[in-house]
């Protein structure tokens, strides 16, 4: 047997006398008529793949497909510069599976993907970025966006499949259990089961701990129905979105012991849909209407409930608006109040204290009971891992914040009081460069001022005033001076392409 490659395509030609040669020769005409980006349906040992690098930045090139056109295995470009293997959803080019997470691939030429019973992309120089680590036969994406190596025979078998390692989303009827979990795309936030409940956690310091380490869990959903209950030794749980329009918990495959309905619960229609753990840290799920993805649930439905609305050391207040919680610097999204920093043990800090404020996920955090605000705070001032904390005059709860502060819930309890430790310099930078900008700016007027005046100074004293009146035009028209500053008052809009 002798393979050829076409376009990305692995040919296979066999002896023509043979009952199977005029198929083959037939099948192997249709592939080289086949347009260059078209996908296959399946991929076959042998098979490789190298980015396109004259595709647009915004489009991505299919190289496997389902057997109706849905979902497509692509090269996504990621920041111009980067290549992700990815599940896509056709119609709405959305990425539902990443293979991976860091680092990425470069976009080039260099980069390969390969399949030879493991599905792996390498480059060059740099070696493997991602396998399976598999021996498998042939790789193929099923209709629910499931991508499957399976082995080789009459009955194959499969031997990897990607449902078993997502990445940000879940799809309809795809398993999330204890071995599992969901990643936002800025790797901040996380998904997992726990014994009884699903949970949620940030990893907001960047030495927060290996891998392995979930962080800090900041929200928590234990099961609501009343009927059922997870039983101890019975197996762990697992999590499943329904067609119907319902993320369920279940026990073993029967035992439903959770049932978290969508708005769209229960109504007919044969749209998808996806849930997917968001860059806020907000679990969303989403139906597709036939031409656009519309919100169909929210696990965390107060948005000053979610870890970091307002950024660090932001506050929040009832009907998600946002201050700083200094009172001295106005939000602006997008901007932090204070930069979080690493801990306090080698850096010197200033204190920041606010009252009426409180944590959002207080009721699953740890506390000690202290007698007197002081207290609290001397706790938190004597650990130098210790960012902050929050106090309440009346039930003597001392929750002690051992991660770089984020938002709080700002609250109408005057009792309720928070000590902050903040970088010292932090939020002073902007400050300076402003400063400086507004310097530098006056400099610069005072000395275009300064020249323009010796300029008319000495043209009054060697010409005469009248002379350079009617020279320069002060009395009509436009002079120099006024089209450089009509000049530079223009506008400049930038836009990523």
């Amino acid at each position: 047997m002798n393979t050829y490659k076409y376009k990305h395509y692995i040919i296979y030609s066999l002896p023509p006398f043979t009952m199977y040669g005029f198929p083959i020769i037939y099948t192997a005409i249709l592939l080289l008529l086949s347009p260059p980006n078209a996908a296959l349906q399946e991929l076959l040992r042998g098979f490789t793949a190298t980015p396109d690098s004259s595709l647009p930045v915004s489009s991505f090139q299919p190289l496997l497909t389902d057997s109706i056109g849905n979902y497509s295995l692509a090269f996504l470009r990621v920041d111009r510069t980067h290549l992700a293997l990815a599940v896509i959803h056709v119609s709405s080019q959305v990425p539902l599976w990443i293979a991976g997470k860091s680092p990425l691939a470069p976009w080039s030429s260099q980069t390969r993907l390969s399949f030879n019973g493991s599905l792996v992309i390498s480059h060059s120089h740099t070696g493997v970025f991602w396998s399976t680590y598999t021996d498998g036969h042939r790789v193929r994406l099923s209709n629910t966006s499931n991508l499957l190596i399976e082995s080789e025979g009459e009955s194959p078998v499969v031997v990897w499949q990607s449902f078993d390692f997502p990445y940000n989303t879940l799809v309809e009827n795809q398993n999330f259990t204890s071995a599992m979990k969901l990643v936002s795309s800025n790797g901040m936030y996380s998904m997992k089961l726990g014994s009884d409940f699903i949970g949620f956690y940030a990893r907001f310091a960047t030495n927060s701990g290996p891998d392995s380490d979930p962080g800090r869990l900041y929200f928590q959903h234990n099961p609501m129905e009343t009927k059922a209950h997870i039983t101890k030794g019975e197996g762990p749980i697992h999590a499943t979105l329904s067609p119907n329009g319902f993320l369920g918990l279940y026990q073993n495959s029967s035992n439903q012991v959770d049932l978290q309905p969508f708005s769209s619960f229960q109504q007919p229609g044969t749209g998808n849909r996806i849930i997917r753990l968001e860059p806020d840290g907000n679990l969303i799920g989403y139906y597709w209407t036939g031409s656009s993805w519309v919100v169909d649930f929210k696990q965390i439905a107060n948005p000053c409930d979610l870890p970091s609305s307002c950024g660090a050391y932001g506050l929040c207040r009832p009907g998600n608006s946002c201050s700083c919680l200094d009172n001295r610097r106005s939000y602006s999204s997008g901007d932090q109040c204070e930069t979080s920093g690493d801990d306090f043990c080698r850096k010197r800090y200033r204190v920041l204290r606010r009252s009426g404020v409180e944590l959002a996920n207080k009721e699953i955090m740890a506390y000690t009971m202290m007698s007197s605000l002081e207290k609290c705070e001397r706790a938190c001032e004597e650990k130098c891992t210790c960012w902050g904390a929050v106090y309440s005059n009346t039930s003597g709860f001392c929750y002690a914040i051992d991660y770089p502060v984020q938002t709080l819930v700002e609250v109408m309890d005057e009792t309720k009081m928070g000590y902050f430790k903040v970088r010292e310099g932090a939020g002073k930078d902007k400050m300076g460069v402003g400063l400086w900008v507004g310097l530098g700016s006056l400099c610069g007027v005072v000395l275009l001022i300064s020249g323009v005046g010796g300029v008319v100074l000495y043209r009054k004293e060697s010409r005469g005033v009248k002379g350079y009146e009617e020279e320069e035009g002060i009395n009509g028209g436009v002079g120099p001076y006024k089209n450089l500053r009509s000049a530079s008052s223009k506008s400049i809009e930038l836009s990523e392409r």
